[in-house]
């Protein structure tokens, strides 16, 4: 202890001038063994502590801490037991040494007190393997940081320490800390089951107020970590101001509360984590009171969540809804009468020069105390209690067995601090039906409970209503909160509202609790489980309307046998296919008459079976597409069409040629007719026409694709390569040169016989198939919808019907209506009178 004065309270007389002993105490029990304890009995201390001498004050200076004083009743309790039992140690006598640590004023010295010898001093060697310290194993202190500061010593000995109530993680780490256990599940188990509560109640929006000490400052670090993956946000986060040792508020401490709690006051976050001993949270709490800041949740941390004295201000049942983790609750039988019954031992006087009594010997205003508080720790529950009375019978089972104890009693060795360590890491019993056993980082698993603070004097004062398993890190068993709420609602602490389904979060400001809700557009999704901030697009085969957590598969569309635009173009094919069957055995009926050898005779068969071929493959065109209905669509009518056009084209050129060129070049129009010129030209075309179709098929794919309907996008237009109009423009290319040539070949020989002048005919098939040809490739380069089909269908029945009818249409009603002109005298005088007008 410094110079300045660090205070330090002692229950057991201490270490004066480290000379002279403390015995006979009510806080000392003599054994064959003895245990060192450590409890926070008293918080605000004037003495002053100095290397040599130990000045205690009175205990009316002091302010008692009644958690401490039950805790260390436990120890007492719990040695009490042990000696009595004979199958526990048998023969064997537990004694104990108890210290006052003042909160963390008074660590070092008992510390070191408890390592001295029985001459108090404690010597410096080189080998520490066969030194005997006062006590054999420590129990305590409470705090954190309190224990960090004790174990450094105890480490180095390897005498074992039991803290009953430190929660800080770094204490699992055994190669800093090697003689350190614990009764209490660590910060990670007590952050987790807080967090799964904000989590269970969609507490998204919190303050968290810590005290300015280690332990606040590292768990309130500990639960942010934790909260930055669960989607939990906190408003602010303040420092509590540490009061002075006479609990009084310095102006500038004051005015830090008043400033903290109206910032509740305009927070909208409605639930408070306040991670503090309980020493800091008396003139808070004062101050929210003096504000009247209502409605909040307060959720205690495992330090000050079953303070009685806390909870003897029965105004902060106003303040709203407390809740707090802990331990569970294990009744130990007989200790509520232990706790306040009175010692029966004198105490001797001691030789002092000071005629100031101390606590540890006039401590009847403790007991007193305690006894106020006697009904309220009855009805809690032994909660960390039984954390002291398990770290009590740990160290007593591990001694058991390294004394090798049976039932006629124990080899009374000396037991070096390195020896008992291993033996209580291996301990595992049962007690009060439960298992006593410590994990690889020395902890005892304890099951954590959360519990809520009630003011029902017939009831208990801090009801359980919730469990968590260190085990299976799950929290269960939540029931029968009371909230201080109308009507009891679950309070709502959140900076946002949920969004509804199918709504994106936008993020405003910071915090990521903080968002807009925006509706996802159609074709749009939003998966929750993904990523709330973004709405992800739909796969290309399916759709979704406005504010859609999913998508539906898009409706195929393609031409069916059931629609209107179908049926009455197949009807129109059909009509098509039977007049060019009526046109085919008119005929072959007549082949040897001069209307049907005018026409191109055998030729007009070569023209007649495509087109009765494409009629038949009409119905290719309904239904869903396949490679096949593609290759008939993009190959086999653009073929049927060549064949037809050519064979026009080169009959509309061989009739100029007759009447026009057989004069002029008459061996040219001998080869002509000699090696076959009509069929050499129609095979030539349709050869260079193949070639066209391949490399059209193999620059672009046959297979089906879909397409989203430019006019309704959930239907999925299923049809042939999207590229099918680049390929139907490339294929009839030759097919619109042909039809040029063939218009232009029937107007040369406009003044020919009428009987051969065709060129109105041929013109009208001509135009009508260019025209419909350009028009199909136009309409499919800027439109993309089902009509397409239906249109390509259209223009294709058409254009057989242009070819079967309005070429060979006149020539039947020639052959069926005018008879008298289907015969050689008439078409001879025709001749001779066109030849007459000439010459």
């Amino acid at each position: 202890m410094g110079p300045k004065g660090r205070a330090a309270c002692s229950l057991l007389f201490l270490l004066q001038a480290l000379a002279e002993p403390v015995e006979n105490s009510e806080f000392f029990l003599p054994g064959d063994y003895l245990l060192g304890g450590l409890f926070t009995l008293h918080a605000n201390v004037k003495g002053i502590v100095h290397l040599n001498y130990l000045k205690v004050p009175k205990c009316k200076e002091y302010e008692m801490k009644v958690l401490g004083y039950n805790l260390m009743q436990a120890m007492r309790f719990a040695v009490e037991e042990i000696n009595n039992d004979s199958s526990l140690l048998p023969d064997v006598l537990l004694g104990y040494e108890m210290v006052d640590s003042c909160y963390m004023s008074n660590n070092v010295q008992p510390a070191l007190y408890f390592l001295s010898q029985d001459d108090y001093f404690l010597p410096i060697q080189e080998d520490y393997s066969h030194y005997v310290p006062r006590v054999v194993a420590i129990i305590g202190p409470d705090n954190s940081e309190s224990v960090k500061t004790v174990a450094n010593f105890l480490s180095l000995f390897l005498l074992p320490q039991i803290t009953y109530s430190a929660i800080d993680d770094e204490l699992g780490n055994k190669g800093r800390f090697p003689a350190v256990l614990r009764t209490v599940p660590g910060a990670d188990h007590q952050m987790e089951a807080m967090v799964q509560v904000l989590q269970h109640f969609r507490w998204n929006w919190i303050v968290v107020l810590a005290s300015g000490d280690d332990y606040g400052r590292e768990n309130s670090h500990l639960l942010s970590q934790r909260l930055a993956h669960r989607d939990i946000c906190i408003a602010f986060q303040e420092t509590l101001p540490t009061p002075q040792p006479n609990q009084t508020m310095t102006p500038q401490d004051q005015e830090r509360l008043e400033a903290i709690v109206g910032k509740l006051q305009q927070s909208t976050a409605r639930v408070v984590v306040v991670f503090s001993p309980e020493l800091a949270l008396h003139n808070f709490f004062h101050e929210v009171l003096r504000q009247n800041f209502t409605g909040a949740v307060w959720i205690a941390s495992e330090s000050w969540a079953i303070d009685p004295v806390l909870h003897n201000l029965t105004e902060l049942q106003h303040a709203g809804t407390f809740l707090g983790i802990t331990t569970q609750s294990v009744p130990i039988p007989g200790f509520s009468e232990f706790r306040v019954r009175r010692s029966q031992l004198g105490r001797p006087a001691l030789n002092r020069s000071s005629g100031g009594a101390n606590c540890n010997q006039e401590c009847d205003t403790c007991l007193n105390t305690t006894e106020s508080f006697n009904s309220i720790l009855t009805l809690s529950g032994e909660r960390v209690v039984y954390s002291v009375y398990s770290a009590v019978y740990a160290v007593a089972h591990a001694l058991h067995s390294l004394l090798g104890c049976n039932q006629g009693g124990c080899r009374k060795d000396v037991v070096y601090p390195w020896q008992l360590l291993p033996e209580i890491w291996k301990v595992n019993f049962t007690l009060l039906g439960h298992q006593i056993f410590f994990n690889e980082q020395g902890d005892l698993s304890l099951h954590l409970e959360i519990i809520q603070w009630q003011w029902d004097l017939s009831q208990n004062p801090f009801r359980s209503v919730a469990s968590y398993q260190p085990s299976k890190r799950r929290l269960k068993h939540i029931h029968d909160i009371s909230w201080n709420t109308p009507n009891n609602t679950v309070p709502v602490s959140m900076c946002s509202k949920n969004c509804q389904p199918g709504q994106k979060k936008k993020p405003v400001g910071l915090h990521p609790c903080c968002f807009e809700c925006i509706d996802c557009l159609p074709g749009t999704f939003l998966n929750q489980t993904s990523d709330e901030f973004d709405c992800q697009p739909c796969p290309s085969s399916e759709w979704s309307h406005r504010k859609d957590t999913s998508c539906f598969k898009r409706q195929l569309a393609f031409l069916e046998w059931d629609e209107a635009p179908t049926i009455a173009v197949v009807m129109l094919a059909a009509l098509g296919f039977l007049s060019t069957l009526a046109i085919v055995i008119i005929f072959w009926r007549h082949v040897q008459t001069p209307v049907v050898r005018s026409a191109g005779g055998p030729m007009c068969f070569l023209m007649l079976a495509p087109l009765l071929m494409a009629y038949m493959a009409v119905p290719v065109y309904v239904g869903p597409p396949t490679v096949s209905s593609c290759l008939f669509r993009q190959a086999f009518f653009t073929l049927c069409f060549t064949v037809c056009i050519s064979c026009i084209t080169v009959r509309s050129f061989q009739i100029v040629c007759v009447f026009k060129m057989a004069r002029r070049l008459p061996r040219v129009y001998s080869c002509w007719g000699r090696y076959h010129g009509p069929y050499v030209f129609v095979a030539s075309v349709m050869m260079l026409k193949m070639v066209i179709v391949a490399g059209n098929m193999l620059a672009t794919t046959t297979m089906p694709t879909t397409r989203v309907d430019p006019d309704d996008p959930r239907i999925l237009i299923l049809s042939c390569n999207p590229n099918y109009h680049r390929g139907l423009l490339i294929n009839t290319s030759l097919d619109l040169l042909l039809s040029v040539l063939g218009f232009g070949f029937a107007y040369t020989g406009k003044e020919l016989p009428t009987n051969y002048n065709e060129a109105k005919f041929i013109t009208f098939c001509m135009i009508f198939y260019f025209s419909s040809s350009v028009f199909l490739c136009t309409f499919m380069a800027v439109y993309s919808g089902v009509l397409v089909t239906i249109l390509d269908l259209l223009v294709t029945v058409l254009n057989l019907l242009g070819i079967s009818l309005g070429y060979f249409g006149p020539k039947c009603y020639m052959i069926l209506f005018h008879p008298e002109r289907n015969t050689p005298a008439y078409f001879n005088s025709v001749i001779q009178g066109y030849t007459m007008r000439k010459d």
